[in-house]
């Protein structure tokens, strides 16, 4: 199988930039989760090791995650690159075609379920600190509030997907589609980028707080500074189209 015996000559730049820009959804960066939780540390706690350890983990899951999807996908005929389409309509062909199909098709939506859930909360934690902090709520009002509000907001996003909205389209993509390309290939990047600058530039007690001093603060200041930057603005560059 390719994936456990990639071929490196097949790497290309378009598949290191796709690659990169996974990296932000798959690892919330941009969307203020990490800076959220990083407030809540304690002193003593090693943001570089917390860094690594989340790098390394999401890397062991998207391991297990394509143990499972690859190999489906190839036994029935599926295309894996089918997005959405590949866990809602193509996967639930797949488990009804095969054996004990309910048993695992209702397993994993269980668990894709809990998946959602779990992304939902740490999400929804950023505007919740920010409404606390900001408005004085309580952490169980400003959770309602804003749960209410979100679930509003995704209600067209949900019926494109089905006949109601469907046809409505926004420069040729489903209110979904949109939604989902603005979020994943502007914003994330278009913030991942701010942050980087934010941090490199203006944040002067940004090494204090991270642990780091010596060496390897003058590494990390000068990918803040000057790597990072630059390979964040290719990445959003390629992501809107405006680079090929």
């Amino acid at each position: 199988m390719p994936f456990l015996k990639p071929d490196f000559s097949k790497l290309s730049t378009e598949s290191a930039l796709v690659a990169l820009g996974h990296a932000f959804f798959s690892l919330s960066l941009g969307m203020g989760i990490m800076i959220t939780y990083g407030s809540y540390m304690q002193k003593e706690k090693s943001i570089s090791s917390a860094a690594f350890a989340i790098g390394a983990g999401d890397l062991v899951y998207a391991l297990i995650a394509g143990l499972i999807i690859f190999p489906t996908s190839f036994s029935y005929h599926i295309e894996p690159s089918q997005g959405p389409g590949l866990a809602f309509i193509a996967l639930p062909a797949a488990f009804a075609a095969m054996p004990f199909g309910n048993l695992f098709g209702g397993l994993f939506f269980v668990l894709l379920a809990i998946a959602a859930l779990t992304s939902a909360v740490s999400i929804l934690e950023v505007p919740v600190a920010y409404a606390m902090e900001r408005w004085s709520l309580s952490r169980k009002k400003a959770t309602f509030i804003l749960s209410a509000v979100c679930f509003v907001l995704g209600i067209p996003s949900a019926l494109s997907t089905g006949s109601i909205l469907g046809n409505f389209k926004i420069a040729g993509l489903t209110i979904f589609d949109a939604i989902d390309f603005a979020a994943s290939n502007i914003m994330l990047p278009a913030s991942g980028l701010v942050v980087t600058l934010f941090t490199g530039y203006a944040w002067k007690r940004a090494g204090e707080e991270a642990g780091l001093s010596g060496t390897g603060y003058k590494l990390w200041m000068f990918l803040l500074r000057y790597i990072s930057p630059l390979l964040v603005v290719v990445v959003l560059l390629y992501s809107t189209g405006l680079l090929s």
